[in-house]
């Protein structure tokens, strides 16, 4: 089979592809791709979601493995900062080689980081020595120092820590995205290596947070100190200003 023959057959498949979640047929498009046999997550839904409007194709990530037109709101899902970019594509047959191999540069990304995050799970566990729960919200409460790569965290609640894989913005034609491990506790946030070993960078972030407890206390000392020389300088002849 030549090329010309092979042409309008990929064509009718990338047409049932973008059918499969068409939003608005004259504006927009998506296309839903499943990641199952997960560590962790068990299974993900990546939508990738071209407007015109926006001159970009985003994408988005939800937990499960959801099928062609199953509905999903904006609360199940996470947006990702790393887009599809078809660009250089001069044929559909181009476009949709490039398609594929950025699609298989995310599903890569997405199965390292579950691998890993299953792997922090346990000395999370011995690090809190308490349950670690799995949190598959798409919003939490702590604030991270890169973009989350999936809605699915772990959380140690009796030590107020939260795990959760991050990436780097850029789009799928530069290759698999910059990856790391985010530990965050209340307003202390650090990022390690996806290669780290997790109880080596537990350690490390149990300095970070301890340490910023210190500065923290020794602040608020000093706050309490300012307060109670001002004080006693007002119970006496306090000089006015100018």
């Amino acid at each position: 089979m030549d090329e010309h023959d092979r042409e309008p057959e990929q064509h009718d498949d990338a047409e049932e592809l973008l059918r499969r979640a068409l939003i608005d047929a004259d504006r927009s498009a998506a296309v839903a791709l499943k990641v199952e046999g997960l560590a962790l997550s068990h299974a993900l839904t990546v939508v990738f979601h071209g407007r015109s409007d926006l001159g970009t194709v985003q994408t988005y990530v939800a937990n499960g493995g959801h099928g062609a037109g199953t509905a999903l709101g904006a609360g199940d899902l996470l947006r990702v900062p790393c887009d599809l970019d078809l660009g250089e594509a001069e044929s559909l047959i181009e476009a949709e080689e490039l398609y594929a191999d950025q699609a298989r540069a995310l599903r890569d990304a997405l199965t390292a980081a579950d691998t890993v995050l299953a792997v922090w799970r346990e000395p999370l566990q011995e690090l809190s020595e308490a349950e670690v729960s799995v949190d598959r919200s798409v919003d939490l409460r702590v604030r991270f120092p890169a973009h989350r790569l999936m809605p699915v965290a772990l959380v140690a609640a009796e030590k107020r820590i939260t795990v959760a894989p991050v990436c780097g913005a850029r789009t799928l034609a530069e290759g698999r995205p910059p990856l790391g491990i985010a530990c965050a506790q209340q307003d202390v946030a650090h990022v390690y290596p996806l290669p780290d070993d997790p109880e080596r960078c537990l350690e490390d972030f149990a300095e970070r947070a301890a340490e910023h407890a210190r500065d923290l206390a020794e602040r608020i000392e000093r706050q309490e100190q300012s307060v109670r020389r001002f004080l006693e300088l007002s119970g006496e002849d306090f000089p006015e200003a100018g």
